[in-house]
């Protein structure tokens, strides 16, 4: 008796499916819609309002957030840590942003050792002679590889406004920050 070759007919079963399968999965990819919207879109905005207020009762110094920033700006990260009892840290409070130019730009603020903080808040930017007033505050400009900042020394806190933002970016967020004690 002679019969077909199994195999041969499994090839054949193989063959054929595929040429049913490939044209269907190419139509589906024409024409079922892609997102292809903004990376930015990606990162989810936050509310820090909570946040704001809790570390502002909690900080032993005025925290700073923007007031009056263009709705361009989104919030993407939020969060406070009170500073240990052995006091190398400090009290660190943080508020990240995309800018409209969706640059990021973080707000940092610390009463523990300002070199140390700097440096880590700033991914190790360098220190420049370079100044800049905004409002009725000096800022020193520092520069990085990797990020860009303002800083302020004040008595008992540290700020650095940080980011891959331009100076233009980081300086309107320094001059919308508003500081207060809750």
């Amino acid at each position: 008796m002679a019969g077909r070759n199994p195999k041969a007919q499994t090839v054949r079963n193989m063959v054929l499916a595929m040429a049913v399968i490939i044209p269907v999965a190419f139509v589906s990819y024409v024409f079922i819609p892609h997102d292809e919207g903004r990376a930015s879109d990606a990162v989810p905005t936050v509310d820090y309002r909570v946040e704001l207020d809790t570390a502002r009762r909690a900080a032993p110094y005025p925290v700073a957030a923007p007031a009056g920033l263009d709705k361009d700006w989104r919030a993407t990260s939020v969060s406070y840590r009170a500073g240990g009892t052995g006091g190398k840290e400090g009290s660190v409070w943080h508020l990240g942003f995309l800018d409209p130019d969706t640059e990021y730009v973080a707000v940092e603020q610390s009463d523990g050792p300002a070199r140390a903080f700097i440096d880590g808040a700033s991914q190790r930017a360098v220190k420049t002679d370079r100044t800049q007033r905004v409002g009725d505050a000096t800022w020193r400009h520092y520069e990085g590889e990797k990020y860009n900042a303002l800083v302020r020394e004040e008595r008992g806190v540290t700020t650095v406004v940080t980011g891959t933002a331009s100076a233009e970016r980081l300086a309107e967020m320094a001059a919308a920050l508003k500081s207060k004690k809750g």
